[in-house]
């Protein structure tokens, strides 16, 4: 059983290496994949690790850059509008300006699956198991703090996996390693509380109840890469789905079936979308950052319980 988990993430990495170096052979630079975030001043220093060499790394540490940032992001499907790999795309651009603005971190590579299960109705998602995930994020983990760094962040977009998986792989890399002086730790605002916060502005603002492919996915698409393909422009006017949950529920499943509700539209979106915006989702995207710097700085001046 451990040689076929093993096998198995050995396999999910290697399609993603490779499809990276099929994208880093191709001459011109894909908007899906830029040298560098697209809202970022290229003023601004490297924290991208995957965009940086080695002396560009050994450098970086040596500065005091040793706060490693791991997002995971997810390959799902985002309704008829939004491309499946949103997760991935938006946390890009998320975990390099919160480095950016931590001024102390480096953003690794966005693991670009999660918890999940694939569809042959809504052909558009590829997931782990929650014990595929814990594997790779120890791993991850470790090898980062083989590299060099003191502290490793983990944060995730995609509600599969959180906040289980992550706190625990947390706790127990914290007490493994917080006696080095080396700490683990997990940020979950930047997506539960945020996400809720974000909702509650919306309703206030007469703004109708969405979740997944909805308002707050389709904006944040729309304001980072509404013209890089991201979004299909042309279906917003009709990206409207199934009865979003009621507040506070938003990722925790669709609960008790109601036998006189309408039959479901299915089309992957949940709630309505059409009032999606690019403002809305700087609104939504600067959040993140707020919220992800706020708590990171918080849990890493806290001490461990092991120390």
């Amino acid at each position: 059983m451990k040689r076929l988990l093993w096998t198995a993430i050995a396999s999910a990495l290697a399609v993603s290496s490779a499809f990276a170096q099929a994208k880093r052979a191709t001459p011109t630079v894909s908007p899906t994949y830029p040298t560098r975030a697209p809202h970022a001043s290229a003023s601004e220093p490297l924290v991208e690790f995957e965009m940086m060499t080695w002396p560009e790394v050994k450098k970086a540490l040596e500065a005091g850059k040793t706060t490693a940032l791991v997002y995971t992001g997810g390959t799902e499907q985002r309704g008829p509008q939004n491309v499946n790999g949103g997760h991935n795309l938006m946390e890009r651009e998320t975990v390099n300006a919160t480095a950016a603005k931590l001024g102390n971190a480096i953003a690794m590579p966005v693991l670009p699956y999660t918890p999940n299960e694939a569809s042959a109705t809504l052909a558009g998602t590829i997931g782990l198991t929650p014990d595929l995930l814990a594997a790779v994020l120890e791993r991850i983990t470790e090898q980062s703090i083989k590299t060099g760094f003191k502290n490793v962040v983990l944060m995730g977009d995609h509600g599969g996996g959180q906040p289980d998986v992550y706190a625990t792989v947390a706790k127990k890399l914290d007490e493994k390693y917080s006696p080095q002086g080396v700490r683990v730790v997990y940020c979950d605002e930047v997506y539960r509380k945020r996400q809720e916060d974000f909702d509650k502005w919306l309703a206030e603002n007469g703004y109708p109840r969405s979740s997944h492919a909805g308002i707050p996915d389709t904006s944040e698409m729309l304001y980072l890469g509404g013209d890089n393909g991201w979004v299909r422009k042309d279906l917003i006017k009709t990206a409207v789905g199934d009865p979003a949950p009621e507040p506070g529920q938003r990722g925790r499943g669709r609960g008790q079936t109601d036998p006189n509700a309408p039959p479901r539209i299915n089309n992957g979106i949940t709630g309505d979308a059409r009032r999606s915006s690019a403002d809305l989702g700087k609104r939504e995207f600067d959040m993140k950052i707020e919220y992800a710097v706020r708590q990171i700085n918080q849990l890493l001046t806290t001490k461990s319980t092991q120390q």
